[in-house]
């Protein structure tokens, strides 16, 4: 029995993660990976995010990304890597990185005792990671801890955020959610990708979103009128609980008290990001 609140782990990775993924977000990225040659939105996003598993073709991205369509994948990769390296995109991720932090935090935020404070914490985290069976994680974790507290900072989030990814992943296996239901099921409990955003960057047509959400009708775990039913509600609910279970490990190690002091920290962190506008106002909703 874990030693935390129920769901510390989760309100904790939760801002982690939203910090994490603003670098995708960033014009910083996208002209970094220009810089490379790789101008392609998709390609850029999917070569960032790889990277760290080397030249991979679409085959690895699409088992360890699980929602995107593997055609979409395929228009870019291996390819991408004959304009730019695996360590070229890495150290151009970083760059961006630096970049975006600064733009949406301010430099008096990436100097400050929280910020150093933050990263040894979310460094101490990762300390309870695994590398089994959690290949973006561990991909990521052969990387070098950078040096500046921000980008430690972002470096630790990324590892917490791919390996609860890794493990959510097998809880969909076993729940038997398709890439593309675990999507259409997410986005109906209305904290989800908004559909339009499935459809621009996962690859998916409106047919196929149909045909899932199609499938989830006929296992009783939507309704006619796009919500969840009762028992799709209790799935989704089952669903995150169990990827909590599989991402105890980091925060157990952190302990109670560690917990909430980096949760505090890194929602301060993403509330100032948001303001900046570090993300797009319609990425999230049923709509």
């Amino acid at each position: 029995m874990s030693s935390l609140p129920p769901r510390a782990g989760r309100r904790c990775h939760t801002p982690l993660n939203s910090l994490h993924a603003t670098v995708y977000f960033s014009p910083d990225y996208a002209e970094e990976l220009a810089g490379l040659g790789v101008e392609n939105p998709r390609a850029a996003y999917f070569a960032g995010r790889a990277a760290a598993m080397g030249a991979v073709g679409p085959g690895a991205v699409a088992a360890s990304f699980y929602n995107f369509r593997h055609g979409l994948i395929a228009e870019h990769l291996p390819a991408v890597w004959r304009t730019a390296s695996p360590e070229a995109v890495l150290a151009a991720r970083l760059r961006s990185v630096d970049t975006t932090l600064r733009r949406l935090l301010g430099e008096e935020t990436l100097a400050s005792d929280e910020m150093a404070e933050a990263a040894r914490l979310a460094l101490r985290a990762t300390e309870g990671c695994t590398r089994h069976a959690r290949p973006l994680y561990a991909a990521h974790a052969d990387l070098p801890v950078p040096e500046e507290p921000h980008l430690a900072y972002w470096h630790a989030a990324t590892l917490l955020r791919e390996h609860r990814g890794d493990g959510h992943l097998a809880v969909l296996l076993d729940l038997a959610l398709d890439p593309l239901e675990a999507l259409v099921s997410h986005t109906a409990t209305g904290k989800g990708m908004a559909p339009g955003w499935v459809l621009t960057t996962r690859g998916w047509e409106q047919s196929d979103w149909d045909a899932a959400a199609g499938r989830l009708r006929e296992r009783g775990l939507l309704g006619a009128d796009g919500e969840l039913t009762e028992a799709g509600a209790a799935l989704r609910t089952e669903l995150e609980d169990r990827t909590d279970r599989l991402d105890l490990a980091p925060y157990e190690l952190l302990g109670e008290r560690d917990v909430a002091r980096l949760t505090e920290l890194a929602k301060g962190f993403v509330v100032t990001a948001a303001l900046a506008g570090g993300f797009p106002a319609d990425l999230v909703g049923k709509g």
